[in-house]
């Protein structure tokens, strides 16, 4: 397994906002967790005739196969790399799940956008949810795969670089931010970029730039998709002009 990130994998963190690690955590880690979201989503994983959605959302998730994937020495490496030792907090829950299916039904969450980081007004209402230019609150966006993905698994799409316009967009918008809808609606002004699938084996977890643009898309395949899209949280504020690889994408993205 690898312990280190690279150069090259630095510099491409900071110029496409993301990397892929494979081999991040055991195949046998991510064996149990499908089996826990199968008990979940109370269909027949032997009998396709029973999985009628396109999508299937399930709840919070900190059983033991959960957080031992997301806390593997490889990981925590990176961490350190890409956001500095002890500026974040390990995952001790992998948030909801949206199993995808094979369908030809439009799953309706296939939109471009920005993960939020911290609540607005009203901490209930997610659209409402901000991102500021320090990243408040969030240090990555992660995406856990627990099953093989290939192209026509539903990979999720990813805007490569799209981190630097988000960036810019929150320049002038101070600790206030924009909220998740503000941002969404500004995505289609901001440049063309081209699209990288998040696909590879069981046990991959792609670390991404917290201001990566990124999108759902309908499954094509053959079997259920299942991922995980935890943030990794941060027990130090962000700088632009601090020295780690997050805050160096978005000071040359300011600069």
């Amino acid at each position: 397994m690898q312990e280190d990130l690279s150069p090259l994998q630095i510099d491409q963190f900071i110029t496409q906002g993301f990397i892929k690690l494979e081999n991040a955590f055991p195949t046998d880690l991510a064996d149990q967790v499908r089996d826990i979201l199968w008990r979940d989503l109370g269909i027949n994983r032997n009998d396709s005739t029973t999985w009628t959605k396109p999508v299937i959302r399930l709840g919070m998730y900190s059983q033991e196969p959960f957080v031992t994937s997301a806390n593997t020495s490889v990981l925590h490496r990176s961490f350190d790399q890409l956001v500095g030792v002890g500026k974040w907090l390990p995952c001790h829950s992998m948030g909801t799940f949206p199993v995808r299916f094979p369908s030809d039904e439009d799953p309706g969450d296939a939109g471009w956008h920005v993960d939020a980081s911290f609540p607005g007004d009203n901490p209930a209402n997610f659209w409402e949810w901000r991102v500021n230019v320090h990243s408040k609150g969030r240090a990555l966006l992660m995406l856990f795969l627990y099953s093989d993905v290939s192209e026509r698994d539903a990979p999720t799409r990813i805007r490569t670089g799209s981190h630097m316009d988000v960036a810019r967009a929150l320049r002038t918008e101070g600790e206030a931010g924009l909220s998740f809808m503000e941002i969404a609606g500004r995505l289609d002004a901001m440049p063309q970029r081209e699209t990288a699938l998040a696909t590879g084996k069981a046990g991959t977890v792609y670390l991404c730039h917290p201001f990566l643009v990124h999108a759902a898309q309908p499954h094509r395949g053959k079997e259920p998709k299942f991922m995980a899209q935890p943030p990794l949280l941060l027990r130090e504020e962000l700088s632009v002009n601090g020295n780690s690889p997050i805050e160096r994408a978005i000071w040359r993205a300011l600069s």
